[in-house]
């Protein structure tokens, strides 16, 4: 189950999906900003180890997650 106290430097996983992603799948990176949603959520700014295609065009490593269920903890 996915948690919500992710910190700055944590290693994850990330899910992109079809609806917004060329490249579709699980992807590690890095969280690199938290930015506060709501009083129970977070967007979570991770940096990706490999560069990803948004479906708009152009490439990207960086990458904003808001749902837990698409972010996982990599443990070491």
């Amino acid at each position: 189950m996915p948690s919500n106290d992710f910190q700055i430097g944590d290693r994850v996983k990330i899910l992109l999906e079809s609806n917004y992603w060329k490249s579709e799948g699980w992807f590690d990176g890095t969280i690199i900003r938290v930015d506060p949603y709501s009083e129970h959520r977070n967007f979570y700014w991770v940096e990706l180890d490999v560069e990803v295609l948004p479906l708009q065009g152009g490439k990207t490593r960086t990458v904003s997650v808001l749902n837990p269920k698409n972010i996982v903890r990599l443990f070491k």
